[in-house]
């Protein structure tokens, strides 16, 4: 049962809401001053606070304030109960951080929805939804039944691709966002010198491509080709732009799901720029080690070529080749079937990583 708190000095108000929210199948905790209201709060935890703004001892903008200086309140739905009066105050109550308000005297109806409203945006903030098909088909489910439209069309197809074959290539026109269903991909640039540099490695659950429709170029700014047989899911433009630009709650869910951590990318680059060269190699292989490349709780081991490796530490080949051959020999890697590198000292690499 969902809980409500409904802070309220006049005591008619107060009954006859909290009867309201009863008969609507809600848990209410009532209380007559803000200082009542804040001590609550914090002892129920509520699903959502109603809260009147003119009340004795302390009114409900500090009430607000204060509840969301507390961790564990801070972000309830918060919606103002204020009369026609005070509606010019509200904007102080809305920058404050208030969800919503509703105007004395409401209709049942007004109430309910309010409530629901806040509940349903509040759901969707709190769900997290996993980097697989999934998680981000429920996403977008979910995200299309709280805007109570349907976001994406059904164009969405799930291609395989063989290993090194190319999904997009620098300069093609920009229309698709993929995401990694299973497998492997690189992202890479060709520099004016004709060498290649990797900009990316990702493994399921990422995305590619969705800088450059940000950017509205009109074309991908870097080349992606995969490592293995991967299958790679694509979500046309429109849709893309659609999630992006039509709703702001939905838009920044969304850009958190296909960020890909890009602080982890500026971290490689500055690596790229001043790190040793052993340091950015063992920060590479952890890095690809937690791109997932496990089946069935089986290491397998991690198939690149050497001179991906090299491009992804900003390196020449043979550079790379003789700093791998030197974790082989303190026993940090192993080679495995067709070659594969195989972590066997998870913990000097990262002290590696991390210290040297």
């Amino acid at each position: 049962m969902r809980k409500i708190v409904l802070i309220e000095d006049n005591k008619d108000v107060l009954d006859n809401t909290a009867e309201i929210l009863e008969l609507a199948n809600y848990k209410v905790f009532t209380a007559e001053n803000g200082v009542q209201g804040i001590a609550k709060a914090q002892q129920v935890k509520p699903d959502v606070i109603i809260c009147d703004i003119m009340m004795p001892e302390m009114n409900g903008y500090d009430v607000l304030t204060t509840l969301n200086q507390d961790g564990e309140t801070a972000g309830i739905p918060f919606i103002f109960l204020t009369a026609k009066s005070e509606i010019r105050d509200m904007r102080m109550g809305m920058a404050r951080g208030a969800d919503d308000y509703l105007v004395k005297p409401f209709d049942e109806d007004e109430l309910l929805q309010a409530i629901d409203v806040r509940l349903r945006k509040n759901d969707f903030l709190q769900k997290k939804f996993s980097n697989n098909s999934t998680g981000l088909n429920t996403f977008f489910k979910e995200a299309s039944e709280y805007l109570g439209m349907e976001l994406l069309s059904k164009n969405r197809k799930l291609q395989e691709y063989g290993d090194q074959e190319e999904i997009y290539r620098e300069g093609d026109a920009a229309h698709h966002l993929f995401f990694i269903q299973k497998g492997n991909a690189k992202t890479f640039r060709i520099t004016t010198d004709g060498k290649e540099l990797i900009t990316g490695m990702h493994g399921k659950g990422d995305f590619m491509g969705q800088l450059s429709l940000l950017n509205n170029c009109g074309a991908y700014t870097e080349t992606a080709s995969v490592l293995g047989d991967t299958e790679v899911l694509s979500i046309p433009k429109e849709d893309f732009i659609k999630l992006v630009y039509g709703n702001k709650l939905v838009s920044n869910k969304f850009l958190t799901i296909i960020s890909n951590n890009l602080s982890h990318v500026q971290e490689q680059l500055v690596d790229m720029a001043f790190a040793p060269v052993k340091k950015r190699a063992a920060r590479a292989l952890l890095d690809l080690n937690e791109k997932g490349l496990m089946e069935d709780g089986e290491h397998l081991g991690l198939e690149i070529p050497r001179e991906d490796f090299a491009a992804m530490i900003g390196t020449a080949t043979e550079t790379a080749i003789r700093t791998l051959s030197n974790f082989k020999r303190q026993g940090l890697i192993g080679l495995g079937e067709r070659k594969k590198l195989v972590l066997l000292d998870l913990k000097r690499l990262r002290r590696i990583a991390e210290y040297e």
